[in-house]
């Protein structure tokens, strides 16, 4: 069967951009880091095979984001780095850089690292005080985290009397697989959920709104990068940047290493891998950099990563062990998935005990059955696998497993699969199942953030009686509340305020809690922008909402089957009713300038964000492209373009202009001459 390329990329788009949704901004991830980088791969391949398809906002472009706390714009941008996943990978990174720097010059060593899997962040001082940190965020812009880090206890607060005026440090901040075991015996104890693993872990601590859970979590810190510096010595290698960390009182990894190979590197990357479960924290990977900082210079770096750097990426493990059942969970918009219940094994650095098969299909291809060995293998030491039975030690007359019919809450409604869908839902519009899920999605970050709303408030509140639906949020009796044990006065003021606060989150995470089959959290958000109020998209026929851009006709007969259940449209009235915002963002109108027109935009701006650069391009009629093709209006190029675009311009004219001609043409819509 031919694929449609166009159908592909739309549908990988909307895959990674759930993912990164998982990862970035709900530290719930959903698939293994190797596998994501296999859509990301194929992705990044149909793009380049097919330019037309290529826009400015592809997830091949970006690199994932949450927007918890206040934006923080970094002065240098934090990239990502490019991975190799074998060692011939790696040798093509090395033969490019060969390449690149010129015959007859050498590259000279390299600094090898340990790649720790955990989150990265930038600590910025001024005269030697921490003023600020923050998250890497898209690579551009991150989220101030600085009442949170300034707990960690190995994050330097004042440094020494040689600090110079301004110093930015990048590192990575991660909990100690000691003290994740020791925190999830405390609540295995308590009778409380687990914790999935140390990244999401520390991620999330990091994350909180009261700092002093995060001191309560035993974060670490490694100080590994410089960033933005004035005053300090000059260096002139990258091994020398250890060295100076070290003297200032920065923690430094103790596993760095400088050697003058590519042979010698590959026997790091092998090392290191054997060696992964020796340390106390978790690694996936280890990084190899060239340590000359004048060569760094030179090789440069592409719109998404640096030339002169590349993380090699460990094979996940796999171990067997017994399953003991299969069963299946009820999420907020009904859907049934099938995950495994596993006897105990130690992979990947931490005990597993359930991973996820998705659906009735992917049960049927691994072919797996309860009573069976399985291999279960933890990709990218994050999310648990099993990756199919050992069929020599199946005993003869163990039967096939079985989807379920029905539903497994009190109205044991039939599960239904539509034709082409690869799941199965619950349809009953008073699931209990479903309805706690969908309540503690709506309360969710992404959503209305609703602090202090998570699973087990929800099962209580409507174990009680007290809330039936997401409406209900909002009508909650908080007298009775403070009848319930664990709810003192405190507690209940800080409930409702967060609730009252919730009310003003807008349209876009308005749509997201609304939870609405197909609409993603992008999708929501241009649904918010394209129409400005609920009532808008309630009214709005099936033709109108296919014609958004990023919507669809999948999703838009999502949305018509949504707002015409009166069920639904009785919780909306209810959420007006209570005083929440159906306003989308405000929508400035400005001249059509560039209708018609394709401007690809490459490098940094001084003026503009990621975002804002598309915005306005797009708000003035034109597209906004990823890549350069022969009906490119013109090339803008910032701060550090990619090599690869400067060059498809030139060879096909296209008119390379910068920043401030860029300016000239939104307002005028003529490409000004060069």
């Amino acid at each position: 069967m031919t694929v449609d390329p166009a159908a592909r990329v739309a549908e990988l788009r909307a895959q990674i951009a759930h993912h990164n949704e998982r990862y970035f901004a709900m530290d719930a991830p959903e698939i293994s880091d190797a596998d994501f980088d296999l859509l990301v791969r194929e992705l990044t391949e149909l793009e380049a095979a097919h330019p037309e398809l290529a826009v400015a906002d592809s997830p091949t472009q970006t690199v994932g984001a949450s927007a918890t706390f206040a934006p923080v714009e970094h002065e240098i941008p934090m990239m990502s780095l490019d991975k190799a996943f074998n060692t011939d990978e790696f040798d093509n990174w090395h033969t490019r850089l060969v390449r690149a720097a010129g015959e007859g010059r050498e590259l000279g060593s390299f600094v090898c690292e340990l790649k720790f899997d955990g989150l990265a962040i930038s600590a910025r001082y001024e005269n030697g005080t921490l003023v600020r940190a923050a998250t890497r965020g898209d690579g551009r812009v991150g989220e101030d985290v600085t009442a949170n880090v300034a707990t960690i206890a190995n994050v330097p607060k004042q440094l020494g009397s040689d600090a110079p005026a301004i110093l930015e440090v990048r590192g990575e901040v991660y909990m100690p697989i000691s003290d994740f075991n020791a925190l999830n015996d405390a609540r295995r104890e308590a009778g409380e959920q687990l914790y999935a693993n140390p990244r999401n872990t520390a991620a999330g601590s990091l994350r909180q709104k009261d700092a002093s859970v995060t001191a309560s979590r035993n974060l670490r810190w490694f100080a590994y990068q410089l960033g933005q510096v004035e005053g300090a010595p000059t260096l002139t290698r990258h091994s020398e940047t250890f060295e100076y960390l070290d003297s200032l009182g920065f923690p430094v990894n103790d596993q760095v290493k400088v050697v003058e190979s590519a042979d010698a590197v590959k026997a790091y990357f092998a090392d290191a891998e054997a060696r992964r479960h020796e340390f106390d924290y978790e690694t996936d990977g280890a990084v190899a950099k060239i340590d000359s900082l004048a060569m760094q210079r030179d090789l440069g770096v592409t719109s998404h990563h640096p030339r002169w750097a590349i993380a090699f990426k460990f094979q996940p493990e796999e171990k067997s062990t017994k399953l003991i059942d299969i069963q299946v969970s009820i999420g907020g918009k009904g859907k049934a998935t099938p995950f495994a219940v596993l006897e105990p094994v130690f992979v990947g650095g931490s005990t597993v005990q359930m991973a996820t098969l998705h659906n009735e299909d992917q049960v049927k291809v691994k072919n797996i059955r309860p009573g069976d060995t399985v291999l279960v293998r933890k990709a990218g030491d994050v999310i648990p696998e099993v990756l199919g039975p050992v069929l020599s030690e199946r005993a003869p007359d163990l039967p096939e497993w079985t989807f379920p019919t029905h539903c497994s809450c009190e109205n044991h409604h039939p599960l239904s699969r539509s034709e082409g869908d690869a799941a199965h839902y619950c349809l009953h519009p008073t699931c209990p199942i479903q309805r706690d899920a969908w309540i503690e999605h709506f309360a969710a970050r992404a959503a209305m953030d609703i602090e202090g709303f998570g699973e087990r408030t929800v099962q209580l509140f409507t174990a009680q009686g007290l809330l039936s639906d997401i409406a209900g949020v909002y009508e909650l009796d908080f007298e009775a509340v403070g009848q319930i044990e664990g709810f003192g006065e405190i507690s209940v003021r800080n409930l409702e305020t967060s609730i009252e606060a919730s009310k003003g989150q807008g349209l876009g995470r308005l749509l997201i809690g609304l939870n609405i089959r197909h609409l993603g959290n992008s999708g929501a958000h241009v649904l918010a922008k394209a129409f400005g109020h609920l009532d808008k998209i309630i009214e709005a026929d099936l033709e109108t909402l296919a014609s958004v851009d990023g919507v669809g006709p999948t999703i838009a007969e999502s949305l018509r089957a949504y707002f015409d259940d009166e069920i639904n449209l009785g919780i909306i009235e209810r959420l007006r009713a209570a005083g929440v915002d159906f306003n989308g963002p405000e929508v400035i109108e400005v001249d059509q300038t560039l209708e018609g027109l394709a401007i690809v935009v490459s490098g940094g701006l001084e003026n503009f964000s990621r975002d804002s650069v598309k915005d306005a391009i797009t708000s003035r009629g034109g597209k906004s492209p990823g890549s350069v093709s022969k009906k490119t209006t013109a090339l803008v190029v910032g701060e550090s373009p990619g090599a690869s675009k400067v060059t498809k311009a030139e060879e096909l004219g296209v008119p390379i202009i910068d920043e401030a001609a860029f300016v000239e043409l939104l307002e005028t819509g003529v490409v000004p001459p060069g």
